[in-house]
């Protein structure tokens, strides 16, 4: 059965993840997590695609991106994939494949959902276990966003952008976002997009990609439908 076209659509921004073959290893030492991050700006700079942000976890990463072209994503995504693979391969002197298939996308909207998808993304390491808080753990974009660090891969986002009128202000008002209590209560929606590889986005938005591409993007589950006022969350 051929693959589905990938719903791609330039400017729109969105959820990007990729987990190791068989749930193995993606990064051995800070070495791979530093070459990684090199091609990966790099990729993402020749073929014009912003990074919002990102976490490299032990055997997957997150990233939010938006790329300027319909095909800018998948290509930058190739380039970086291929070229991380041998370099990655050779040091290690291993041999194969190292991803377990192609990487999967959601399209975020941008006024609905995307903040909870930043905090999404910085707030894996503290789902996982790995830290408590978000900035404890170094491979992510959460220190660049909230100001602790420059962070040169990253572009922010007009709509974190819209927080605050200054970048101290602005850093302040996600560190807020980013503690909410509720948001634990996100995960498993946007979790769910990404890994079928559905828009994310109210019911406008879903109208606007289907019409724009031509064909249903609804993510439907199987079985009974959800009970009204649990098919998504809009973040305030």
């Amino acid at each position: 059965m051929p693959r589905q076209a990938r719903l791609m659509l330039a400017g729109q921004p969105y959820h990007v993840t990729q987990r190791g073959v068989n749930r193995g290893a993606i990064f051995v030492d800070d070495i791979d997590r530093q070459l990684f991050l090199h091609l990966l700006h790099g990729a993402f700079v020749k073929h014009h695609v912003a990074l919002h942000a990102y976490v490299l976890m032990g055997n997957h990463f997150h990233l939010l991106a938006t790329p300027s072209t319909n095909q800018g994503l998948a290509h930058a995504m190739r380039a970086q994939g291929n070229c991380y693979v041998q370099a990655f391969n050779q040091r290690h002197e291993r041999s194969g494949p190292l991803w377990q298939g192609r990487f999967h996308s959601s399209m975020v909207d941008s006024d609905a959902y995307l903040l909870s998808v930043y905090r999404y993304i910085e707030l894996n390491p503290v789902r996982a276990g790995v830290v408590a808080i978000a900035e404890d753990h170094p491979w992510s974009s959460v220190h660049g966003n909230l100001d602790l660090r420059d962070d040169p891969l990253l572009t922010p986002h007009p709509v974190l952008q819209a927080l605050a009128p200054t970048l101290q202000q602005r850093a302040m008002r996600y560190a807020e976002f980013l503690r909410d209590v509720n948001a634990s209560a996100e995960a498993p929606v946007i979790r769910a997009h990404n890994a079928m590889q559905r828009p994310l986005g109210d019911a406008a938005f879903l109208q606007m990609v289907e019409e724009t591409l031509g064909r249903p993007v609804v993510l439907r589950k199987r079985g009974r439908p959800l009970k009204e006022g649990t098919e998504g969350m809009k973040t305030t």
